[in-house]
């Protein structure tokens, strides 16, 4: 066969149909994710090369005017990429032709297919983190809230898998909310890696034209220009597994949150129940209500550092400039963040959800939780440390331990003036504002790129 004429690449020389195929692969598909950003991305384009004077401005204007219909259609997936077509870039392209005429082939004047891609997926990316972080934020406030209703509720605390210190379930829940506000922290630095504009670099050696990369990384609201054209090219791979990595890093948090609430509402244990809603049956036994969304979310935490590995494993060991393998970064990547942005959305949901059974976790804190605080009532009566432990452990061998309880401080059962819950909610406020102002910045450049 011969490659359609309207392939960005065409030469007129005879191409395997098998070849093809493989060659193309997932494209057709994955490249609908990246559409509207693709649009955004080529408008931005085409209103610099206007005012660099390389297009002229009615021709920019319908351009962008073109770009805005398909970016709209493809939001309604109504904008289907044909096989034939291979990606994303050439639907775009020849729809603009046909459209346009010859206006619709000037568009790609001084850039590439790989900065093209590059930069739609930086963009996509850009907004997925953020959209990822502002669901985080969400789940650092049900824990917070959870720990505030449950501060004073006492919970054993484990080591090992064995009661060891007096806990309450808002010790419990403040952890959770203060892991994810570290991550929401982490969030930060790896935006600032997608933080810059990689068009203009073209294949990865830049063009003999004069461009203002530095105009269209305004019009897209990015604070920089990613100046090596080199680097661009050499970046792939390396922020998307950043990303990945950072969605697995918080997945960490919630996989421990979630083998804890599988061990709490067993029978067993009665710490915590869920509500049916949350729940399945067997189909052999009648009685069952399995944890299959706790299950889940957890394999799914799991199923995040594989698919960060996986990433890691397409975009490493490959020289500089670009090679055709990093064309394989793009299905996994989109389902990573799919896969995050559906666990966060559930757990959100699954928090507050959650009864907590203050009997079962009272009857649970027994004397001998209690043995490393009556060993410091000793030590504040004059004896050493360590003949405190002995004198302890010696009353828990002899069963004649009988702590004060009524003694605890708030201290050590993780009273609400300990927790920091205030100090973790202003954390929260200033990281979900730091969030919510960065995509007011993107969609005040996403209006004014539109606007013609």
């Amino acid at each position: 066969m011969k490659p359609d004429g309207t392939t960005l690449w065409a030469k007129d020389l005879p191409l395997d149909v098998a070849i093809h195929r493989f060659t193309v692969g997932d494209d057709p598909d994955t490249d609908l994710t990246l559409l509207p950003w693709d649009a955004l991305g080529s408008a931005a384009h085409a209103k610099m090369l206007a005012a660099t004077g390389l297009l002229d401005s009615a021709d920019a204007a319908a351009l962008v005017r073109g770009l805005k219909r398909i970016a709209n259609l493809a939001k309604q997936n109504a904008f289907p990429i044909p096989p034939h077509l291979e990606d994303g870039h050439t639907a775009i392209e020849a729809d603009l032709t046909r459209s346009l005429g010859p206006v619709g082939q000037r568009i790609h004047l001084a850039r590439s297919r790989n900065d093209q891609v590059i930069l739609a997926f930086r963009l996509y990316l850009r907004d997925a983190l953020l959209r990822l972080g502002l669901r985080v934020s969400d789940l650092a406030a049900a824990f917070l809230a959870f720990a505030r209703d449950h501060q004073h509720v006492a919970l054993p605390g484990y080591t090992h898998l064995r009661r060891a210190m007096p806990s309450t379930f808002g010790m419990w829940a403040a952890a959770f909310a203060e892991g994810l506000l570290e991550e929401l922290e982490a969030l930060q630095s790896v935006y600032q890696r997608l933080d810059r504009c990689p068009l203009g670099s073209a294949a990865g050696f830049g063009v003999p034209l004069p461009i203002d990369r530095a105009l269209t990384a305004k019009l897209l609201g990015f604070s920089k220009v990613q100046c090596s054209p080199i680097d661009v090219q050499n970046s792939r791979g390396r922020h998307e597994t950043a990303l990945l990595q950072w969605a697995a890093s918080t997945g960490g948090v919630l996989e421990k949150f979630l083998w804890d609430v599988s061990f709490y509402s067993t029978e067993e244990f009665g710490f915590l129940k869920l509500p049916d809603a949350f729940t399945t049956g067997s189909s052999i036994m009648p009685q069952k209500k399995n944890p299959d969304v706790v299950e889940l979310a957890r394999g799914r935490c799991r199923e995040l550092r594989g698919t960060a590995g996986l990433v890691d494993q397409i975009g490493s060991g490959l020289p500089s400039s670009y090679h055709r393998d990093l064309q394989l970064l793009k299905r996994p990547v989109i389902m990573g963040l799919r896969q995050a942005d559906e666990l966060f959305g559930v757990l959100v949901r699954l928090i507050p959800a959650l009864k907590v059974n203050a009997e079962a976790t009272s009857a649970a804190s027994t004397d001998e939780l209690y043995a490393a605080h009556q060993a410091y009532v000793y030590v504040q009566g004059g004896l050493p440390f360590r003949e405190a432990y002995r004198k302890v452990a010696q009353q828990i061998q002899e069963g004649t331990f009988a702590p004060d309880r009524a003694a605890l401080t708030a201290t050590h059962l993780g009273g609400a003036g300990n927790l920091g819950l205030d100090d973790l909610a202003t954390e929260l406020m200033q990281a979900r504002a730091w969030i919510e102002a960065k995509r007011d910045i993107h969609a005040e450049a996403e209006v004014a790129l539109w606007a013609n």
